[in-house]
């Protein structure tokens, strides 16, 4: 009973906060999404990103074992999915991507915050940061046909997480002031990437739920199978092996519809593997966590 009371205390403010997004929309109010997402990924989540490894007291050495057990982690799951992707026959563009890329954002850094506290967070920032190298230069070379380096370097969060790493490994502070203000500036991420995601599910138009929901259901094996093999082989303590493995695991990202739309794959079947891998982690993520708690 105590570990039931524990999950849901970790899980019910994220289900929460999405759902206030998707009744939003429902109710017919009105939510810019560019607007938000672009303040959001510009100045709240680098300043989350920031101060989260700035003020960690996790060892270099810890955040560096992590680091390498994400690369590893998507690297397997990479070649993994691209040979189930081939053995399907489907389309590439359109399914091998989604199935990589998990929600680490919008859902992996507010359940690994409210699970593992600040240890956690600092944790997963790392592995995001990882996340989003990969994404959007092999990412995007597999639905577009071509990534890009120069997209990484113009990404505040790219610059958040090196800085932050810097100021990690010199034991730098920055004056209080301004640790006050962008921890204030950080504190609105979390909850406006979970409204946004409640919203974005909600303007979804799925297609193809049927082999949605049975892919959902094989990438949600695989990725926690790849994920504690990769904590293992790298040795992480407790609360970093459960952060790589919580964070690998999360649904499938709404980026990966936006992409899809944007360069011409099949949007709706993305939506369908968002909507149901969203869906299934109300289910998945819970006993994921107590398995790791």
């Amino acid at each position: 009973m105590v570990l039931v009371l524990t999950v849901l205390e970790i899980v019910a403010p994220v289900g929460l906060l999405g759902s206030i997004g998707y009744l939003w929309v429902r109710t017919g109010h009105e939510y810019r999404m560019e607007f938000i997402t672009r303040l959001t990924m510009t100045l709240s989540v680098p300043a989350l990103i920031f101060t989260a490894l700035m003020k960690t007291e996790l060892d270099p050495g810890a955040l560096t074992a992590v680091t390498l057990a994400a690369i590893a982690a998507y690297g397997a799951l990479t070649v993994i999915l691209w040979g189930v992707v081939r053995a399907l026959r489907l389309d590439r563009r359109t399914y091998l991507a989604p199935l990589i890329f998990g929600n680490t954002g919008n859902v992996g850094l507010p359940l690994a915050l409210f699970a593992f506290g600040e240890a956690g967070l600092g944790y997963a920032v790392v592995i995001f940061a990882v996340m989003l190298i990969w994404s959007f230069t092999f990412g995007i070379w597999l639905v577009a046909g071509g990534g890009s380096l120069l997209r990484v370097v113009k990404e505040p969060a790219m610059w958040a997480t090196l800085l932050g790493a810097l100021f990690l490994w010199q034991g730098w502070q920055t004056p209080m002031w301004l640790t006050n203000a962008l921890t204030l500036l950080g504190q609105i991420a979390i909850p406006m990437m979970l409204i946004t995601l409640g919203v974005a599910v909600a303007r979804l138009t799925p297609g193809r739920m049927t082999r949605a929901v049975w892919l959902s259901l094989m990438r949600g094996g695989l990725t926690v199978a790849v994920a504690v093999a990769a904590g293992r082989l790298f040795g992480l303590d407790p609360v970093g092996f459960a952060v790589l493995v919580l964070q690998i695991s999360t649904p499938v990202a709404v980026t990966s519809y936006m992409l899809a739309e944007k360069y011409g794959a099949d949007a709706d079947a993305v939506a369908g593997l968002v909507i149901a891998s969203t869906l299934l982690a109300v289910i998945t993520l819970p006993l994921t966590l107590g398995f790791l708690i």
